[in-house]
């Protein structure tokens, strides 16, 4: 009888170790865009870069000027902390430097994501 009940362990121990490494994804090294809300828009961001970003910032690569001092989307992008979810609420407070955009939540993440994908 104990033969016949090892049998059974046997196969289920295997299916369930097979099951495991089907299932089983490496994590990626590194998130090229940490920090991103899943459900934000970056094409709305990006309308929302045009509207209140645009005339300090450059905001896309059609963009050629920007005011002197204001990083470009690419570079922030590209910094090593660089964090969308910080940058969001970033986005929510005034800053001196900054129009006082009033951005909902929604939108300032979806303006950090907007940015996030500037990383190239």
């Amino acid at each position: 009888m104990r033969r016949h009940m090892t049998a059974p362990f046997l196969a289920f121990s295997l299916i369930v170790m097979c099951a495991g490494l089907a299932f089983a994804q490496p994590k990626p090294e590194s998130d090229p865009k940490p920090g991103i809300d899943p459900k934000a828009d970056p094409r709305n961001g990006q309308r929302l870069a045009q509207q209140w970003c645009a005339t300090c910032h450059i905001v896309g690569p059609e963009q050629r000027r920007a005011t002197e001092g204001a990083l470009d989307f690419v570079t922030i992008a590209k910094k090593s902390d660089f964090d969308a979810a910080r940058l969001a609420l970033f986005l929510l407070n005034p800053h001196p430097v900054m129009p006082n955009m009033a951005l909902t939540r929604k939108e300032a993440a979806d303006l950090a994501a907007y940015i996030a994908t500037q990383r190239k």
